[in-house]
């Protein structure tokens, strides 16, 4: 009996598909300067790199520089969702930040039917660095796991 419970259970793990878990970064940027002439979107990257390829070790015998070209570790296939500014010539527009919460969340749910689990959200501002700048974003990056 015991011979056939020890089988089962071992017949059971054999069969669970245990897989490394992939993860996702979406990043939103969204334009916070003034009069509305930056630029907001959702950027999802459609192709995937190996940074290993793109990564050198820097030693005090041997302080050579990676040799890749920037073309090679840019990405050009990617998804690129519009977004508004939170900014127009009136100010701060309330409604552009509900329309890009909208479009934010439906970004979410779409990648959650598809298995996607959110798993942290960082945020960050560069703002407007005094009289003249007139230059920032809000950038968020969403991590998925699945």
């Amino acid at each position: 009996m015991k011979k056939l419970v020890v089988f089962a259970l071992f017949a059971l793990v054999a069969t669970v598909n245990v897989q490394a878990q992939q993860y996702k970064v979406i990043t939103s940027v969204e334009s916070i300067v003034p009069n509305g002439l930056g630029r907001s979107r959702i950027i999802n990257a459609l192709e995937e790199k190996d940074y290993r390829e793109f990564t050198s070790v820097q030693t005090e015998e041997d302080n050579t520089r990676n040799k890749s070209k920037r073309d090679e570790i840019r990405v050009k296939n990617f998804e690129e969702t519009k977004l508004l500014n939170f900014y127009n010539i009136g100010g701060i527009r309330f409604q552009n930040i509900a329309a890009n919460d909208a479009l934010i969340t439906s970004m979410i749910n779409d990648m959650v039917s598809q298995g996607w689990q959110l798993e942290h959200v960082i945020s960050a501002v560069e703002s407007e660095g005094g009289k003249g700048d007139g230059q920032g974003i809000f950038i968020t990056r969403y991590i998925f796991k699945k």
